[in-house]
């Protein structure tokens, strides 16, 4: 590791994960931040799992907090802050990986309770970490906001709401660029393809009864580039970009990391 974060301080929400034999998102992104020498916050509604991340990285000598926090809750989100303020006394990075589908379907099928569940976790959630996140990085006259969305943003999927909240999170992430250029504060996101998760692939697995390896078969043949599916360091490595110093110039990119796959769009 090259101390690319270094004195930095990195709030990733959603840096637990779904059990699975993979590693998730938001737990790789977590570890890779902390390896170049961020102090991460690790916020997670699951307050076990970001505990278990929190231990990965201070078993490799780095430094980790735990949070427990839902995204739905202004009051939790409001915590956010608060908590990396008390700690080390500076916020530096916000990376939102929040998402969730469960009862998700076509336009004629999803009810209404669950088609309000996806929108208020994926969209409103991102929106309220950004909304009590963003005066503190205005205080500092910096800060880097690197939102989570989907290539189901952009492509033809029959999971509506989620599809729907994804586009929200880009359109979200756009809105934010010029205000938050003013205070020196970058704004992107990463649009992850078919990535080998546990939360993909056990919640895939259980709602259809595929067995896992049919489905890391028929996951993987629809990606372009080699026939196989990313896996979350391939999303960490983006995110650790786009938070860098590396990506001083970069605001209000939407970088897909798919494989190709959002190509078939044109």
């Amino acid at each position: 590791m090259t101390g690319r974060m270094a004195d930095t301080v990195a709030v990733v929400v959603g840096a637990g994960q779904t059990p699975g034999s993979t590693i998730g998102n938001g737990r790789a992104t977590s570890l890779l931040l902390a390896r170049e020498g961020a102090r991460v916050l690790a916020v997670d509604r699951d307050l076990a799992s970001a505990e278990d991340t929190c231990a990965m990285i201070t078993g490799e000598g780095g430094e980790a907090v735990a949070l427990q926090a839902d995204v739905t809750s202004e009051d939790d989100c409001r915590s956010i802050p608060a908590a990396a303020l008390e700690r080390w006394g500076q916020l530096d990075v916000l990376v939102n990986n929040v998402g969730i589908g469960t009862g998700d379907g076509p336009a004629t099928r999803i009810e209404a309770d669950a088609w309000d569940r996806i929108l208020d976790v994926n969209l409103k959630g991102t929106w309220l970490t950004c909304k009590h996140v963003l005066p503190v990085m205005c205080d500092q006259g910096s800060g880097s906001i690197v939102n989570i969305s989907s290539i189901a943003a952009v492509c033809s999927a029959d999971i509506v709401a989620y599809k729907t909240s994804k586009a929200g999170v880009n359109a979200l992430t756009h809105a934010l660029v010029l205000g938050a250029a003013k205070h020196g504060i970058r704004v992107n996101a990463v649009m992850p393809g078919l990535i080998d998760t546990p939360m993909a692939i056990e919640g895939i697995a259980a709602s259809t009864g595929l067995d896992r390896d049919e489905l890391r078969a028929r996951r993987s043949a629809q990606v372009p580039l080699g026939r196989q599916m990313g896996t979350a360091w391939d999303v960490a490595h983006a995110v650790l970009f786009l938070a860098s110093d590396e990506a001083g110039f970069v605001s209000g990119a939407i970088l897909p990391v798919d494989g190709g796959q959002s190509s078939r769009i044109g």
